[in-house]
């Protein structure tokens, strides 16, 4: 009985195994099918999971697709493009970090050597490389007939790299180069076989430009009349630092630039948060908001100067593609607009020198300029430096100097003058100026209303008698500033919530008798 009792418990074990072991194989076979059926995302099957899309947009324009092989089906031109912007992108990794990881998904066995060997001697040597190609402009050369071979050339190729040892930086470099490059198809994924480097060849056209607004020596025209910039910078009441949110209110703006206008100031000035715009994929409903902004401010005669990457600290030159196809999205969409006056590159970037690296960020606005200026000829490029004495930096990549000033005004006549005698020639933009009537408990001893007023009286003396632009903060007194703008703590924020010539309820305060000259 026992004896029997035991084959039948083996009996049934063995049914159980079968049908479990069957019941895999469906799995597995339904699992295939169901893959291929989808599709197969490419990338997947790479060890490089993260596109260079999502981390790496350079500029790129193919100049010709005309070769002497076969025809260049649209679907392959997509796959040859991005696998060979991955393959950038997977080397300024490896020598970022001197690991070869993702090498092998873009390089054929014989590629792979000098890499490898430039990996090893880096790490042997404690050397690492932060590099970027900023644009790429392929030419199609040859398209093999069974689709397995293509050659290209990327002419006017623009590098930026530098170079570490122990974590301190040798030395910064940029060139324009050409490059013949040979792909090949092997298990569907197009990898470099060779990459031989070139002088560039290729000439630009010049482009047509339709100045909108223009310097000539000291003094800034628009539509060839000379413009002197009296203006403020601008948030909405009710929404600081969130302009283009959800409390977006046209008839607020539409308002608000009238009051403006009737104070006799000619021009604003707003912000454009780089994470709130959308990064490198510029939302479209942000445009809208900055369109409803900028034609009413075309209703209302006043010039925008256009703050960009506000809230922006990266820096990092892996970074940089993402940000130029920011720029580039926004500077594009407006290049013809008349409001529009100048485009500032970013609020006060010298506030990073010490945390990003003054190089760094030096070169990061520099190249930002040229990518502007690229897309946009017809308005001018300005940078908002924080300080006087900041703003001697990169001032022949600017149109006009911008400067902020919230020092005491016995300093101010001493430092203008100094500022004029660093950057002769050059038309000097007060972009940032302003006092708190804030005196409140955070603050007992701080300054009042007629405090504010007096300030802005002198300092729209002095603009008259120096013919110096000016650009105040702000229009209004705020219920609420953002803890990312100042911090936490309470005297700092209610402090900033006072610098307005209107209060919290609209009602005008005795500065705003001093909002111009």
């Amino acid at each position: 009985m026992k004896n029997k009792m035991n084959k039948n418990i083996y009996r049934a074990g063995l049914i159980v195994t079968f049908v479990a072991l069957n019941a895999l194989v469906l799995f597995g076979l339904s699992s295939v099918l169901a893959w291929l059926n989808t599709g197969a995302e490419r990338t997947g099957m790479l060890h490089t999971e993260v596109l260079s899309k999502d981390v790496y947009l350079p500029d790129i324009e193919w100049e010709s697709l005309d070769n002497p092989g076969r025809p260049m089906e649209q679907q392959t031109l997509g796959e040859i493009q991005q696998d060979y912007l991955n393959a950038w992108y997977v080397k300024h990794v490896a020598y970022k970090t001197n690991n070869p990881y993702g090498i092998e998904d873009y390089y054929t066995d014989s590629s792979r050597v000098n890499l490898f060997k430039t990996i090893a001697f880096n790490k042997e040597n404690d050397i690492h490389l932060e590099a970027t190609t900023l644009n790429h402009h392929p030419r199609l050369e040859f398209y093999s007939a069974d689709g397995q071979l293509v050659v290209i050339t990327d002419d006017e190729v623009i590098e930026y790299q530098e170079v570490y040892e122990q974590d301190q930086k040798l030395l910064t470099h940029q060139d324009t180069s050409s490059y013949r490059v040979m792909m090949l198809l092997e298990d569907g994924f197009w990898r470099i076989r060779h990459m031989v480097r070139q002088s560039a060849t290729t000439q630009k056209d010049s482009v047509i430009t339709s100045k909108l607004a223009e310097v000539k020596g000291d003094k800034i025209y628009v539509q060839d009349n000379e413009f002197q910039i009296k203006g403020i910078n601008y948030y909405p009441k009710d929404s600081p630092w969130d302009m283009f949110g959800e409390n977006f209110s046209k008839d607020t703006i539409a308002k608000d630039f009238k009051i403006i206008k009737n104070a006799g100031l000619n021009s604003i000035r707003i912000f454009i948060q780089y994470e709130d715009f959308g990064k490198a994929e510029v939302l479209p409903q942000k445009l809208e908001k900055l369109k409803t902004v900028v034609d009413l401010a075309e209703e209302n005669q006043l010039k925008v100067v256009v703050t960009l990457f506000d809230f922006y600290g990266d820096y990092s030159v892996l970074d940089w593609t993402l940000t130029h196809r920011h720029a580039q999205k926004i500077v594009s969409a407006f290049k013809d607009h008349p409001a529009i006056l100048a485009w500032d590159l970013k609020n006060e970037p010298d506030l990073d020198f010490d945390s990003r690296g003054k190089d760094l960020v030096l070169q990061w606005l520099s190249h930002v300029a040229d990518e502007i200026k690229k897309y946009d000829p017809n308005h001018l490029i300005t940078i908002g430096w924080s300080s006087p004495e900041a703003a001697v930096n990169l001032q022949d990549n600017v149109d006009f100097v911008s400067f902020h000033f919230y020092k005491d005004l016995e300093k101010l006549a001493s430092d203008f003058s100094n500022l004029e005698k660093e950057i002769p020639n050059k038309s000097l933009v007060m972009q940032e100026f302003g006092m708190s009537s804030y005196h409140g408990l955070w603050n007992p001893f701080g300054n009042d209303e007629e405090d504010q007023a007096d300030y802005h009286k002198k300092m729209q003396d002095f603009f008259k008698k120096e013919k110096l632009a000016f650009m105040s903060w702000t229009l209004y007194d705020f219920e609420e500033v953002p803890a990312a703008v100042v911090g936490r703590l309470p005297w700092r924020k209610s402090r900033q919530r006072f610098f307005g010539f209107l209060d919290q309820k609209g009602e005008p305060k005795p500065a705003f008798k001093y909002i111009t000259h």
